[in-house]
């Protein structure tokens, strides 16, 4: 049964399109015929208004079960998007947390999202993400946590893997995982080559595969392009965003 979006939604959602930056997609052609996972880089909140409005085909963006409660947006997004600010002005975003907390309900409840539990619900989120599988549809996933891997992504957290497992379990279809770098100093999104789940792997083996290798083809996009700043997934200072300037693996540095 088909749902029903709000009139509030779609003016909002038409704002923001009209707003925000017009962003090019390259390598779409990387995408496959059936159902996907992509991960990619946070960017902060441009990965999900990026992806919302130009992301190609039928897909579906994870996003924290918080931002969809409006009682509870105020604390997770001051906590997660402005605790680093200046303390000086932290009394604003404190104000601002509230004032989205209606907004941010009314765009991730109908928007075509997939709600993110960090607790014993997560089998919610991992069964309504094998549903759009089934319907063919794409999964997009920005799976960074504050650990830093390189110049141009933080460390991805691995669970969203097991949602291939779950789906090869159900259907015997190893799911194709794709790169994604979102890049809004050049206005673009690059999909890069997928890497297909292998059911025969050991499970923690292969989250750690598949997880390098996206962090890894996401990095290698960054750094062939034009020099240019990158959105990093904390939320600092635009003067401290790094440039894409292709640098040596830290265990590289160590041994060197």
């Amino acid at each position: 049964m088909s749902r029903k979006t709000s009139i509030a939604y779609k003016i909002i959602r038409s704002l923001v399109w009209f707003f925000y930056p017009k962003m090019r997609v390259y390598g779409a052609e990387n995408l496959p015929d059936g159902p996907f996972i992509a991960a990619g880089n946070h960017s902060q909140m441009n990965g999900p208004i990026a992806c919302e409005l130009y992301f190609p085909g039928k897909h579906y963006i994870w996003c924290i079960a918080q931002m969809m409660d409006m009682k509870l947006v105020p604390a997770y997004a001051y906590n997660d998007f402005w605790s680093q600010k200046p303390v000086c002005v932290r009394w604003f975003y404190r104000i601002l947390s509230y004032i989205i907390a209606p907004i941010a309900q009314c765009i991730f409840t109908n928007a075509d999202t997939i709600p993110v539990y960090k607790d014993k619900r997560i089998i919610e989120t991992v069964d309504l993400s094998l549903c759009r599988l089934k319907e063919g549809a794409g999964v997009v996933i920005f799976p960074e946590d504050y650990t830093e891997y390189n110049n141009i992504v933080h460390r991805f957290q691995r669970g969203f893997v097991s949602v291939a497992k779950r789906f090869y379990a159900e259907s015997k279809v190893p799911v194709p995982f794709v790169p994604l770098y979102v890049c809004p100093a050049l206005k673009a999104l690059y999909i890069g080559k997928p890497i297909t789940y292998d059911p025969d792997r050991p499970v923690k083996e292969e989250q750690e595969r598949i997880c390098k290798y996206l962090m890894d083809s996401i990095s290698e996009m960054a750094y062939e392009l034009p020099k240019h700043r990158v959105v990093p997934y904390p939320n600092i200072s635009k003067k401290e965003y790094p440039y894409n300037d292709r640098i040596k693996p830290k265990n590289e540095e160590t041994s060197s």
